[in-house]
């Protein structure tokens, strides 16, 4: 059973959404601050974190990218923040989703579970000096891991499944993130590959969408 962790202070919210995940088979633990969300982070294996950003004693950015700095777990913003700039500071900072607090309990569940599923591992590839390797959920350059979030991985898996082809904006939001959230964010994303891995494997094709562009075997 997979443990999703609940960082929210409001206990109406994390009772709701525990009824609903547990529902699902899901397991729960929450906690109400960053103290409390790094010490269940270090103590229970979590399969998944939604993340409140306005909480007491610190912001969900700061928790975010603690931890980041030590874990990929899939992670969800849940906030009732919803301007573009609040998004897509949490999407920078290595979140996989980011929900407004006007979804209903059965979307924040249908959102979980797409991220756990796109975290799901499928077989090695290589390409020249880098290594998509799905059964580790690993990806490395010449040897050398590379820390990517579970949302950068399955971004990188779905070019990979398509290595010289255009996929637009809308076919790679649809595969990756599904049928919520904000589309900018596939920019952010191919971005964020493009730092961590190598600008000249993901080209933009202007005013369609991007390509895959592997070297030769």
């Amino acid at each position: 059973m997979s443990t999703v962790l609940l960082v929210e202070d409001d206990p109406e919210i994390v009772g709701l959404l525990t009824d609903f995940l547990a529902d699902e088979g899901f397991g729960i633990t929450s906690a109400a601050d960053p103290a409390g969300a790094l010490d269940a982070l270090g103590t229970h294996e979590i399969a998944c974190v939604v993340l409140d950003v306005m909480l007491p004693g610190g912001s969900g950015f700061d928790v975010c990218r603690r931890i980041r700095e030590h874990s990929d777990v899939p992670l969800l913003f849940l906030s009732a923040r919803g301007e573009d700039e609040d998004k897509l500071r949490g999407l920078a900072l290595g979140a996989d989703d980011y929900i407004v607090k006007s979804a209903t309990p059965a979307e924040v569940v249908a959102r979980v579970k797409a991220v756990l599923r796109r975290s799901e591992p499928r077989g090695r590839r290589v390409y020249g000096r880098f290594t998509l390797d799905r059964a580790a959920h690993e990806v490395t350059a010449d040897g050398e891991p590379v820390a990517l979030t579970a949302r950068e991985f399955e971004l990188l898996a779905l070019f990979a499944d398509h290595p010289r082809q255009v996929l637009t904006r809308e076919q790679i939001f649809e595969r990756v993130w599904g049928d919520w959230g904000d589309r900018s964010a596939v920019a952010v994303y191919v971005r964020r590959l493009r730092e961590k891995l190598d600008p000249a494997l993901f080209a933009t094709v202007w005013g369609v969408g991007y390509r895959f562009d592997p070297p030769a075997p």
